[in-house]
């Protein structure tokens, strides 16, 4: 625990003295800008690459028009629709999308757009100071009926608060994209946005009691703690830090600091984002109680209740224990929010804490949820991604169907090249095994990484400018088997003693031409379902396979624009018609796949006895997209088909 509070205070003094500078990688220290990280060629530049073009199908003045409407301002569009009592959260996430692009490419429109919303953000702001000097001061959100809710609410008056659709979760999607844009891409315009909109907020809340701010916290409100940590790291001014504080869930913060898991049947993604604004306060203060808390939260929802593809909840709510079988019968699987904010989440924790099972985790959340939400070829976004057996996914479009999961689904696909380095002083984390070159302008190298993973089971780092000592941390996989794992340094075999699920330390001066190849053997493996022992999902490596099982009523496969479009409404095949697997050794069932020649990634299991049979082909979960399919297998042993029991839901 004294490595812990030294790591925190460390990291803490790290961000005094960076505030107030106007680098991304001083907000988080450890992370590259995202410009010096180039994705190559390989499935997450396609993603990338194809959100930009999705993105710039919006029309920026409807995701103005809430923010104009409560300032006084004329729109010049009409609102979208759709989700209409939430108006202006998406415009929030998409200010975070176009910073975010611009930042990894350089993308002129994103830019243009970008700049454009934050001028129309800050003719907002000022208007509500003249319009509504009462309550207005600094305010440059677009919840519908602003006035009345915020007027009322500073008084302690919570009526038209609690009538109205979560307030703060609105608003903390403006202040995310206006620190983004500063944090990204640098704009000093969206800077003094957001801490004039920082100060309204500590003002607005500064004659509540904590009682009532606990009572007030009790709606969901997003991750508005982190808000104001940054805030704190921004300038340094400890009026923000209190704020985040105050802004701190108790219910929450005071069960998962003390090890209590307090999480049944709670909406999933109310709770995520107060864990990464706890974690961001720990960081900053070096609060052991904020520490703790967040670790456990990640604990208990990465190893209790999360899915082989790192999601979690069904019906966007934590099930119990007995409950988990709703994962197989429901139709609203985890949701893409959830898995976006335990990114983050993770993100916080590997600052502090630079252990391999945060990127583990990440690893197979990118992978299988992140990466398999975006359509490969009209980039739409999906809400629930259904664990039922031979259910299917719904996908957005754009300008309409303007859903929660539209709205981190803009931001997803822009930051791939986040966590794949990260640095602390000399070391050089290697995290993710995806295609890209990294220009660490501090040491003076760049270095490229070839690679076709997961098609492929190894990856290369070359030196291709500069020299200077520094250690390559290489992540040994958890998904790789004790003493598989293979390093050669230039052509020479490197030895070590670690682990699965450790980094292993290359140290050396580095220079030009160097080259480190990583062996990375995969394996195929199963993962039970959470309290649901009967049901397993395959893997291989950190890749969940999945199979396609027909086409029949997709209803509604791209959404309309009605409020529940984003529920796969067509026909529930009965569960209990699905394919089973007989077998009395969960672990041996993995074995019967075999891999398809000159497929990488695709299986076929012959061998596999089964009930309701059908001919199964393997693939990778990420790309099956347009069909109904199956990711959980029923496994009965020949004792319980001999006497029928369990064989049924």
């Amino acid at each position: 625990m004294n490595k812990i509070c030294s790591a925190l205070a460390i990291f803490a003094l790290i961000a005094l003295a960076c505030c107030n500078n106007q680098s991304r990688d001083t907000l988080y220290p450890n992370e590259f800008p995202l410009k010096d990280v180039v994705l190559l060629e390989g499935p997450f530049r396609d993603a990338r690459d194809l959100n930009i073009v999705t993105l710039l199908k919006y029309d920026v003045d409807r995701l103005l028009a809430p923010f104009l409407k409560e300032a006084g301002l004329p729109a010049k569009a009409s609102s979208y629709p759709n989700w209409e009592g939430l108006d202006g959260h998406v415009g929030g996430h998409y200010l975070s999308a176009m910073a975010m692009n611009y930042a990894a490419t350089g993308n002129a429109e994103c830019k243009r757009r970008m700049d454009y919303m934050i001028s129309e953000l800050r003719a907002c702001q000022d208007a509500n100071g003249t319009n509504y000097p009462d309550w207005g001061e600094g305010y440059a959100g677009g919840m519908p009926n602003s006035k009345v809710i915020w007027s009322t609410l500073q008084k302690g008056d919570f009526k038209a608060y609690r009538s109205a659709w979560v307030p703060w979760y609105n608003v903390h999607k403006i202040y995310a994209g206006l620190r983004d844009a500063w944090s990204y891409a640098g704009s000093e315009n969206a800077r003094i946005i957001f801490l004039k909109f920082c100060d309204w907020g500590t003002g607005i809340t500064s004659a509540l009691t904590d009682v009532q701010m606990e009572s007030m916290l009790n709606a969901e409100h997003g991750g508005i703690n982190e808000i104001f940590a940054d805030a704190y790291q921004m300038t340094g001014d400890e009026k923000y830090l209190t704020a985040a504080k105050r802004f701190s869930h108790r219910m929450l913060l005071d069960a998962m600091s003390a090890g209590i898991d307090n999480l049944d049947n709670k909406h999933a993604n109310t709770q995520i984002p107060k864990a990464a604004g706890f974690q961001r306060i720990a960081e900053l203060s070096h609060d052991k109680k904020y520490f703790e808390a967040a670790r456990f939260f990640w604990e208990t929802v990465t190893e209790n209740r999360s899915l082989a593809f790192g999601g979690n909840s069904r019906r966007e709510h934590f099930p119990d224990s007995a409950s988990c079988i709703d994962f197989v019968n429901e139709i609203q699987g985890p949701e893409s929010c959830n898995t976006y904010n335990m990114l983050r989440l993770t993100e916080h924790l590997f600052r502090t804490d630079p252990s391999a099972r945060y990127a583990d985790y990440y690893e197979g959340a990118l992978y299988n949820h992140i990466l398999s939400t975006r359509h490969p070829e009209h980039g739409g976004y999906v809400y629930f991604t259904p664990a039922r057996p031979r259910h299917y996914r719904v996908y957005s479009a754009p300008n309409e169907a303007m859903w929660c999961c539209v709205g981190t689904g803009m931001e997803n696909h822009g930051k791939y090249n986040q966590f794949i380095y990260t640095h602390i002083n000399d070391s050089l984390y290697l995290n993710l095994f995806i295609a890209s070159e990294l220009d660490w302008k501090e040491k003076g190298v760049k270095i490229r990484q070839e690679t076709k993973f997961p098609n492929e089971e190894q990856t290369s780092l070359m030196i291709t400018k500069g020299s200077s000592r520094f250690s390559i941390m290489v992540r040994y996989p958890s998904w790789v088997m004790e003493g598989a794992l293979k390093i050669m340094v230039n052509g020479k075999p490197i030895s070590f003693v670690n682990q699965p699920s450790s980094y292993i330390a290359l140290t050396r001066r580095w220079k030009k031409g160097d080259v480190v190849q990583v062996y990375l053997p995969m394996h195929t493996s199963i993962e039970q379902m959470p309290n649901v022992p009967d049901y397993i999902a395959f893997l291989h490596g950190p890749v969940l396979l999945g199979a396609k099982t027909g086409t029949e009523d997709l209803k509604g496969l791209i959404a309309d624009d009605s409020r529940w479009g984003q529920f796969a409404a067509g026909e529930k095949l009965p569960v209990d018609e699905a394919p089973v697997i007989i077998g009395d050794d969960k672990s041996k069932a993995a074995d019967a796949l075999m891999p398809v020649k000159d497929k990488p990634l695709t299986f076929t299991a012959p061998a596999l006895k089964l009930i309701n049979p059908a001919e199964i082909v393997f693939e990778p979960f990420f790309s099956i997209h347009d069909t109904r399919y199956m990711i959980y297998w029923r496994i009965v042993t020949e004792e319980q088909l001999k006497s029928g029991a369990g064989l049924l839901n």
